[in-house]
């Protein structure tokens, strides 16, 4: 596993490279199988996952995990590195966001109005914005919200009760830890450690 959240149940929902899968791990800790396939075709390696306050989740999936076998193990890509979405009531996955250079980490806005993904492989990296639908389950006006830099490595990052995001970053000595941005993408901080932060 590589992206780690909880549902509102408290059950955790992780992103597995090297099972190329989507579980949930239930109360007793017997794992449950939420997307390992989209039209037939097995997916990727999913990365980061949220979960909406409807139940909904949603799941980044690059190819980070059939390139290596440092993160799972070298396969064909069977699909384009897509977003989805697995519908609370029917399970049923569809792809909310492509065209997305290598979408890394996922994140709402507090009111979920607002949708953030990483795009990991752009030059530079980029986080981007969209606004969610009214019915909860499309996603419409991409936009740019931050622009990384020459050398800016956002990754995985979670947003507080005041909508700024707080993002893992590095790859130097000088940006290695974590960003703190506000809401239109200002910068507000940076807690220096002493590797790249990866995940939050």
């Amino acid at each position: 596993a590589i992206g780690n959240t909880r549902d509102r149940q408290g059950r955790l929902i992780s992103g597995e490279h090297q099972t190329r899968r989507v579980t949930r791990t239930e109360y007793d800790g017997a794992i449950t199988v939420i997307c390992d396939r989209f039209e037939g075709k097995r997916l990727n390696s999913p990365n980061d996952v949220a979960v909406k306050s409807d139940g909904s989740i949603w799941f980044t999936d690059p190819r980070f995990g059939i390139l290596s076998y440092y993160e799972g193990e070298i396969a064909e890509a069977e699909l384009p590195m897509n977003v989805y979405r697995v519908d609370p009531q029917s399970g049923a996955a569809t792809v909310v966001a492509e065209d997305i250079n290598a979408p890394n980490g996922l994140a709402f806005s507090p009111d979920e109005k607002k949708l953030y993904i990483v795009e990991s492989r752009s030059q530079p990296r980029r986080i981007l914005a969209f606004d969610v639908g009214a019915d909860g389950s499309k996603l419409a006006n991409r936009k740019i919200l931050i622009d990384s830099g020459p050398h800016g490595t956002p990754d995985g990052f979670r947003v507080d009760i005041d909508g700024n995001l707080w993002c893992g970053w590095g790859m130097t000595p000088e940006l290695d830890g974590v960003r703190v941005f506000s809401p239109q993408g200002e910068p507000l901080g940076h807690i220096a450690l002493p590797e790249r932060c990866a995940n939050l």
